[in-house]
């Protein structure tokens, strides 16, 4: 357990280090649709639904968010937070484009941060987990522990810690 805890720990050191500039740019793409007249929808992929339940069900609310149904009407006030386990998730990659051809700003967090993402390249602000195996080594030498969700989870509480500053400011 001590070795999981300090793995844990590591990994979230880790994204708030290397995304701290993209927090705050994501919580401020966010927040223009909550300052003016449009909605922030959620699409949360696979696993990551925890930062979509979270967030539109969860004592501690996102003011003005809403889960994304495949098919609803996007309007260009609107924002959307894209959150994904893998940027090569087809949904994820359809809406983004979808969303980018129609010059609707988005933000979007996934596992990787390379080259190749299509959906870094499209996306408004992206953020990384960087979690792309397992945190531990499991008995047969394979690695193990991969806390997306919980990434994903202290990604979006983050955000939400600016969000709220712009949002509910008085």
């Amino acid at each position: 357990m001590k070795m999981l805890t300090t793995q844990i720990s590591g990994l979230l050191q880790r994204i708030i280090g290397n995304n701290e500039d993209s927090i705050e740019e994501t919580a401020r793409l966010l927040a223009q649709a909550t300052i003016g007249e449009g909605r922030v929808i959620l699409a949360c992929f696979g696993e990551m639904k925890a930062v979509q339940l979270v967030a539109t069900e969860g004592v501690d609310k996102l003011v003005g968010a809403i889960a994304y149904e495949p098919g609803m009407k996007i309007e260009s006030q609107d924002r959307v937070w894209i959150v994904t386990r893998s940027h090569q998730n087809e949904e994820a990659l359809l809406l983004a484009r979808t969303l980018a051809d129609a010059f609707i700003p988005f933000a979007a967090v996934s596992s990787v941060n390379a080259e190749d993402n299509d959906l870094a390249e499209l996306a408004t602000t992206y953020i990384s987990t960087r979690l792309t195996r397992g945190l531990l080594p499991g008995e047969d030498g394979e690695r193990i522990v991969e806390p997306q969700a919980l990434a994903a989870l202290f990604i979006y509480e983050a955000v939400k810690i600016s969000y709220d500053e712009m949002v509910l400011e008085d």
